[in-house]
């Protein structure tokens, strides 16, 4: 996790994707990885339909759904101060009115019968091994909590999550993101995916955009 994540003590704005943006603190900032650009200008949005991105953190692809186009989006995220934030870039730019946003954990906190035409997540696809697993860690606040959870997820328990559940999130033709990278465990993921009845297709990399690391926008197709 980046110290300057860390040190963000007051409210501020970024810049991304020509236009200003609201940051709290304990939110991840996009700023820091070229990941949320990407994914937000690779994201198949459905003109006129609607669009769920989980994890939605500052609020940026959300927001870029309903400028784009989308009807009805939603937003969802365990962290409060994510929630906050990404009131704050809806009121910002005038998609209050289009948006919705959520609390809670990949899906928990949504209407129980919300339906969407795509679901997204940029996944926190770095898995810490089984020694930060199993080590005891000292006592955290919630903000150092979530942007642990930005980045990481132990034993992929949240995207075993994510796969298993988001059938029941899909429209007759929905489409199943996920945001990930060659730094991800691509093996365990086919795994899940399988399990979950999907297979992984490969809709865009992000190729030399970064030094070090391919983002890669995934589709997963029912088997």
């Amino acid at each position: 996790m980046s110290s300057t994540t860390a040190a963000v003590t007051a409210q501020t704005t970024f810049p991304l994707l020509d236009r200003e943006w609201d940051l709290l603190p304990g939110v991840f900032a996009p700023t820091h990885c070229a990941s949320t650009g990407f994914f937000t200008e690779s994201i198949p949005f459905p003109v006129g339909g609607s669009f769920l991105e989980v994890g939605c953190g500052t609020g940026v692809t959300a927001v870029e759904a309903a400028l784009r186009g989308c009807a009805r989006v939603a937003a969802t995220d365990i962290s409060a101060a994510a929630v906050e934030n990404t009131r704050l870039n809806t009121d910002r730019h005038a998609v209050s009115d289009r948006v919705e946003v959520y609390r809670g954990d990949v899906f928990d906190g949504l209407p129980p019968q919300g339906r969407f035409d795509v679901v997204f997540w940029n996944s926190p696809f770095v898995d810490p091994g089984i020694d930060e697993r199993s080590a005891a860690r000292p006592v955290e606040d919630d903000r150092r909590k979530h942007l642990r959870r930005a980045v990481f997820d132990p034993g992929y328990r949240a995207h075993e999550r994510y796969l298993l559940q988001a059938g029941a999130r899909l429209t007759a033709a929905g489409r199943l993101l996920l945001g990930f990278s060659d730094l991800g465990d691509h093996d365990a993921l086919a795994r899940l995916a399988a399990d979950a009845g999907y297979r992984i297709s490969v809709l865009r990399t992000s190729g030399d955009l970064v030094s070090g690391v391919d983002y890669q926008l995934l589709e997963l197709l029912p088997r």
